[in-house]
């Protein structure tokens, strides 16, 4: 989450300069953000194929 949080920021924070174009526009900032949904996503699966204690709640 604070990554995500960290890239809006970044995203919001460099603007442009005189004679400069944008450096870090708003849709490469939500294109890192899918980034890392899909890194959290498959990092979060390994870890959960990786378990051997079955979760049933007794």
């Amino acid at each position: 989450m604070a990554a995500v949080i960290g890239v809006l920021i970044a995203s919001q924070v460099v603007g442009t300069t005189d004679g400069h174009s944008d450096y870090f526009r708003a849709d490469r900032a939500w294109f890192f953000i899918v980034l890392l949904t899909i890194g959290y996503l498959i990092s979060r699966g390994l870890a959960k194929s990786g378990s051997r204690d079955p979760y049933d709640a007794k």
